[in-house]
């Protein structure tokens, strides 16, 4: 149960409650006071993640480079066996790969600095924070990054990572798309269902989505961008599965019913729910704030 304050990186089991169609935390009277279950509300138990970024495991993207390529953290999953997972990677002032290919596609979302990644051949293109780009599994390019920061978030459906030689190239029938920041497609309550706001707030002042890949009507993992106005307060939810999300840019604060349980989350930071009925994740912003999430099925956006 959820009921106070914690470290800066945990993960801890929260009791949620469904009562009439709504998701609810029970049990917490105040941050950091006594908790007690209704027990004619059925609870089930929630993993909640919350990893700021200053907190993040840095390891090696590429063992066989060791420290001269670049840096990566696990934020969910294990990159280096089966399943998905998202991490990190942090990229060297001016770096830039040798021509190679991966095992498996892979999506990133620029977090700082700007990242190029192309054919090798390819005229530079660099991509701003909250830019998008997915790379083919076996398709040969390169990866380039400078500017402040140079951090992005990279996700796969299926792992190891592996790095591999060019001389291993295939073509699996799917083709890179770089998407730079400027050119993300949003829309506000007026334009998507996905999105509500008290009357009082006009839609394009409220949240935003922006749709990057998979099918948000069905019940399979699906990716989209969550923009939070500044000094608002908004609640992500979704019916079932898991909810992942990774700040991009901005500052936020989560909460619980009981309080805030971790505050001033900055670009990088990741916090992840699963459980086996809806949830839940309530964000108060200081500033406007970028999250890409990851969820199975719709992600519903409401401002409160």
């Amino acid at each position: 149960m959820i009921c106070s304050r914690q470290t800066p990186s945990y993960s801890v089991a929260a009791a949620f409650a469904v009562a009439g169609g709504a998701l609810a935390l029970s049990g917490c009277a105040s941050a950091g006071g006594e908790s007690g279950a209704d027990p004619a509300v059925h609870s089930r138990d929630v993993q909640l993640k919350v990893v700021p970024y200053g907190e993040v495991d840095w390891g090696a993207l590429n063992p066989a480079r060791g420290a001269a390529g670049p840096g990566a953290a696990d934020l969910w999953g294990d990159r280096t066996a089966d399943g998905a997972t998202g991490f990190l990677v942090r990229f060297a002032e001016g770096f830039s790969s040798p021509p190679h290919i991966h095992n498996t596609t892979y999506r990133g979302v620029v977090i700082e600095g700007l990242v190029h990644n192309d054919d090798p051949d390819a005229a530079e293109s660099w991509m701003p924070p909250g830019s998008y780009w997915t790379q083919p599994a076996g398709e040969v390019h390169i990866t380039s990054a400078k500017g402040d920061g140079r951090v992005a978030y990279i996700e796969i459906q299926t792992g190891p990572y592996l790095v591999m030689p060019p001389e291993q190239a295939t073509d699996n029938g799917e083709r890179a798309i770089n998407v730079h920041a400027g050119n993300l497609v949003w829309l506000d309550a007026s334009t998507s269902r996905q999105i509500s706001v008290p009357q009082s707030i006009a839609p394009e002042d409220g949240p935003r989505i922006a749709f990057l890949w998979g099918d948000p009507r069905d019940d399979q993992p699906a990716g989209v961008m969550v923009a939070l106005p500044a000094d608002g307060t908004a609640t992500l939810s979704v019916a079932s599965g898991d909810l992942r999300a990774v700040v991009i840019r901005g500052d936020a604060d989560v909460h619980a019913p009981g309080g805030v349980i971790h505050e001033g989350l900055g670009s990088g930071s990741f916090v992840g729910a699963s459980g086996e009925s809806g949830l839940e994740v309530k964000w108060s912003t200081t500033s406007p704030t970028w999250l890409y999430v990851r969820t199975s099925g719709p992600v519903r956006v409401s401002m409160n």
